[in-house]
């Protein structure tokens, strides 16, 4: 059985991961969209608002504790072992 607190980091860790995927094909049309004569507030906002919630989630994550590690019983037993 693994600590809940494994899943919750694999969990964000996949949320991270799908959004460099998502990012990546808007990186590589951004230089073409300009060309075309796209104003840089249609290319630029719906990245920002995309990456804004993805802040607001991991803000929520970091408040909540989802991404602090629990020691575990056994690892508070052994340093206090060893300041002993």
């Amino acid at each position: 059985q693994f600590n809940i607190q494994y899943y919750m980091v694999a969990l964000l860790f996949v949320v991270f991961d799908i959004e460099t995927v998502l990012i990546f094909p808007w990186t590589v049309i951004y230089r073409s969209a300009l060309e075309q004569g796209a104003s840089l507030a249609t290319i630029l906002t719906p990245m920002l608002l995309f990456i804004g919630v993805l802040v607001i989630g991991l803000v929520w994550a970091w408040r909540n504790g989802a991404v602090k590690w629990v020691k575990s019983p056994q690892a508070n037993r052994r340093k206090t072992e060893r300041q002993a």
